[in-house]
């Protein structure tokens, strides 16, 4: 499937990892190897600089990696989304479910997000969707950012898990650097 970087080489893929069944895709080496992180990092913020993006969220923790970077380099706000009880201040939450279970994450009630911003939520991968849909449902639903002004960014997407179609399906924009 797609690869345009040529970064595919760099992903493992790790059989029955975290539950039987589950064919995880392991970034690891992407991010050891500093040419193909390097040309990862630059593409994912040329994306996000043509979409004139206002502010980087991301999804702990694996979304962290890259969105940092991203931030760094547009000199933007860096909006993080954890899991519970990791925030210091009072939170929004939301719940989702996982393609093996289910959890919800959190964004701090006082991270300044206007509604006219345009935030790009980046993440590693994108399989069922879930999570980047809670994240941007937190920005859309506490902070009114329209669903237009949302970006869903990932390094790998996994097309076949539907969580791309459901993401474009609800609204949100969506783009992916390599797909399995």
């Amino acid at each position: 499937m797609s690869d345009p970087l040529k970064i595919k080489q760099y992903i493992r893929t790790v059989n029955d990892f975290p539950i039987n069944g589950i064919a995880f895709r392991d970034i690891t080496s992407l991010i050891e190897t500093p040419v193909a992180f390097v040309e990862t990092c630059e593409e994912l913020t040329r994306i996000s600089k043509s979409f004139d993006a206002t502010s980087i969220a991301s999804i702990e923790s694996r979304g962290f990696i890259f969105a940092g970077s991203i931030a760094k380099d547009l000199s933007l706000p860096f909006i993080l989304a954890r899991k519970p009880g990791k925030l210091p201040n009072e939170t929004f939450m939301k719940d989702f479910d996982l393609e093996y279970g289910s959890t919800s994450i959190e964004i701090q009630k006082n991270t300044v997000v206007n509604e006219s911003d345009r935030v790009v939520i980046v993440d590693d991968l994108v399989a069922t969707g879930g999570t980047a849909i809670a994240c941007a449902e937190l920005l859309t639903e506490n902070f009114n950012v329209k669903k237009q002004n949302i970006l869903i960014l990932a390094v790998i997407d996994l097309p076949d898990l539907g969580g791309s179609k459901l993401i474009a399906d609800q609204g949100y924009k969506i783009e992916t650097l390599v797909s399995y």
